[in-house]
């Protein structure tokens, strides 16, 4: 006999509220704690929590029978103050004050982590800016099963959420190998719920992170062309109308027309500022706009998606990433050299498209904007049997013995290099690819690296390792490797290097 089905109480309805908010939910909770006291009407109400007339009414609506009210006030009902207490967490609201020795913490995690990239414009946010940013998210936002992304995090924002709320889940997006890695480290060190993947936001985004995101904090480039690229990422990856994204950006009071600029890249995209708290980050740097900039807190409207658009690739205010360095194409004479002696037609690229399979045909690609990160990525997208690179000479993985070495073995199931230093000048190099035979799961998995890697990985084993193999014994045997992955609905080339590394001796 089947048991009749439980009637909904006023809780339940409530909880329905709630869940609705999203991560908007504490105001609504906020509501509660107030009806938990002496009766309180209705303007008052409404004046202590900014929550507005027709969600309080709501809320009041959803209480029903364990409401009392008398005129036009109300509060809980005596008998029903404890269940809401504990349901909804309500003795939780007051801002918890810092835990002793987080601020040296969070010194601790900016001093041992890598010093700023020039060649991406970093400015360091100070540890009690990062503190700061991490408690507000928490005293303003229901973070209690919220996603949280960081679209860069050279600031370790992340890891300043992990102190203050254990329990949120975030995920950080940054071009930057260095910083990737001592996020993981320090992650696992600490146990706080924090993954990374790899992206340059000028190219594309993970597509695991498209309307993933509850919130979406961002420090970007202070450029218009910047804050128009990371907010257009953003807007991607919100999930919905509950969410928000939250920018840091300041200006000078002597360049007032830049602001409005900047201004206007949020409003094309749809968005509403729904706050703006002057100077509430403070850094390492930026004199020119005092060391401060203020946190925008910005609603998207039903048109923020539609609106995104694909930005410039120069965001940067210096260096070579900078909008100013587009301009310096390479001359045509220079890469017909480097194509007569490859054999190969030079493609100029603003966009190296790792983010998609690149062309099977010989090719060159002009990758002397690398700021690190592109070739191994292209190494990574590329199937052609032969694939040439040109990058700087001074690029990380080539200008000593063990970096190059580090970069073959990386990609030995694949692609076997050859490293032309100085070619064909000083100032360049040309790395040559060629394609091997795969013999392993590795060596599968490299060329599907924009597959998802469960499906890919699970493939590899049977093709390569025991055809005899059926698709769920190979599922069983990934699970059982699989702590060495934290999501195996992830790309390879997503994948921040050092877990690539760690990845493929496993396979």
């Amino acid at each position: 006999m089947t048991a009749p089905h439980a009637t909904p109480g006023p809780t339940d309805a409530v909880q329905a509220l709630l869940t609705d908010a999203g991560v908007l939910a504490r105001r609504l909770r906020e509501v509660l704690a107030q009806l938990t006291g002496d009766p309180v009407e209705l303007d008052e109400l409404i004046r202590r929590t900014a929550v507005t007339r027709r969600t309080v009414e709501d809320v009041l609506a959803a209480i029903g029978p364990d409401l009392e009210t008398t005129g036009s006030a109300h509060r809980l009902a005596p008998q029903a103050r404890d269940r809401y207490r504990e349901r909804f967490a309500l003795d939780e609201l007051g801002a918890a004050p810092a835990a002793a020795g987080q601020l040296a913490l969070m010194r601790e995690f900016i001093e041992s982590g890598p010093k700023p990239a020039a060649a991406l414009d970093h400015v360091t946010a100070t540890p009690e800016t990062a503190l700061r940013r991490a408690e507000w998210l928490r005293d303003n936002y229901d973070l209690s099963g919220a996603n949280v992304l960081c679209l860069g995090d050279h600031d370790l924002t992340s890891l300043a959420l992990g102190l203050v709320a254990p329990s949120v889940s975030v995920t950080v997006v940054d071009v930057d190998e260095r910083i990737l890695q001592h996020i993981d480290a320090v992650s696992a060190e600490r146990g706080f719920g924090v993954r990374t993947l790899h992206a340059d936001l000028r190219f594309g985004l993970p597509p695991v992170l498209e309307g993933w995101a509850d919130l979406v904090f961002t420090d970007p480039p202070y450029t218009p062309e910047g804050i128009g690229l990371f907010a257009t990422r953003a807007a991607e990856c919100l999930a919905g109308p509950q969410s928000r994204l939250l920018v840091a950006y300041g200006y000078s009071p002597r360049t007032p027309a830049l602001g409005h600029k900047v201004q206007q890249e949020l409003l094309r995209l749809g968005m509403v500022f729904e706050a703006i708290l002057p100077q509430f980050h403070r850094y390492f740097g930026a004199q020119a706009i005092g060391s401060a900039s203020d946190l925008y807190v910005c609603q998207p409207t039903a048109h923020t998606r539609k609106l995104a658009l694909r930005q410039a690739p120069g965001i940067y205010t210096h260096g070579p990433q900078s909008v100013e360095a587009r301009e310096a194409a390479a001359p045509p004479e220079f890469l017909a050299a480097i194509g007569e002696r490859l054999g190969s037609p030079v493609t100029t690229l603003h966009d190296p498209g790792w983010t998609r399979p690149a062309r099977r045909q010989p090719s060159v690609y002009d990758l002397r904007a690398d700021p690190g990160p592109w070739l191994l990525r292209m190494l990574l997208a590329a199937n052609a049997d032969r694939v040439g690179f040109v990058v700087g000479n001074n690029h990380p993985d080539i200008t000593s013995e063990r970096a190059q070495r580090a970069l073959s073995e990386l990609v030995a199931a694949k692609y076997r290099l050859r490293f032309h230093r100085s070619t064909p000048d000083a100032k360049h190099a040309v790395v040559v690819a060629e394609l091997v035979e795969p013999d392993s799961a590795a060596g599968y998995l490299l060329q599907r690296a924009h597959g998802k890697l469960g499906n890919v990985w699970r493939e590899g084993l049977i093709a390569h390792v025991d055809p005899e193999l059926t698709k769920r014994a190979a599922k069983e045997r990934i699970a059982a490797l699989a702590p060495v992955l934290d999501d195996l609905d992830l790309r390879l080339i997503d994948l921040p290097r050092h877990r690539i590394e760690a990845l493929l001796p496993h396979l």
